[in-house]
């Protein structure tokens, strides 16, 4: 029932398409990007809810107030604590060794706003577990929902990363003056 309502709301409401050409995984990091405004979390889980999937994802721990912190952990929201220095990627890898299934979805840039450096953790929870790396993008110029490349990590996390921000350069967020891709030497 839920699948159907967002498979016509997305697809057929809203005007969204896909271009999914690679397998779909059971246990996977999804990458996504750009991030440039709240409405990538709907549109997000809108879509992986009208092709009929859940995925986990991070949110920093101030979104998981009441009620809005219950609706997020039964959604599958990781609540992060930015100012703890454990390592949230050890206990996450350890989670998608002993899952039957595990599908995370992280946004590399880490915030909405503009940064020229990618965070690397959703690369190093992918090494841990052996997890493939899907590449999704959301690009609201063409309301089309991407994801045509997979990494599996080789654990040369430049080159690999090298890939990743070349993937990426080609989509436009919601407010594109608030994304950028790294420039790897």
């Amino acid at each position: 029932m839920l699948q159907t309502i967002c498979r016509k709301l997305f697809f057929g409401v809203m005007g969204w398409r896909e271009q999914v050409t690679v397998p779909r995984y059971n246990k996977c990091i999804i990458c996504v990007a750009p991030h440039t405004s709240n409405w990538d979390f709907l549109i997000a889980e809108i879509y992986y809810r009208a092709i009929g999937r859940t995925a986990g994802f991070l949110m920093k721990k101030e979104w998981f107030f009441w009620p809005l912190g219950n609706l997020f952990r039964r959604m599958g929201g990781i609540a992060v604590e930015r100012s703890r220095h454990t390592s949230l990627t050890d206990q996450l890898a350890e989670k998608a060794l002993n899952s039957e299934r595990f599908e995370l979805a992280v946004t590399p840039e880490g915030t909405r706003s503009l940064v020229h450096t990618w965070k690397r953790g959703f690369y190093f929870i992918a090494l841990k577990a052996g997890l493939p790396i899907m590449l999704y993008a959301i690009d609201y110029e063409k309301k089309l929902i991407v994801c045509t490349k997979t990494i599996h990590p080789s654990g040369d996390v430049e080159a690999d990363m090298r890939v990743i921000m070349d993937y990426y350069r080609a989509f436009k967020g919601r407010h594109p003056e608030k994304f950028a891709v790294e420039e790897m030497s």
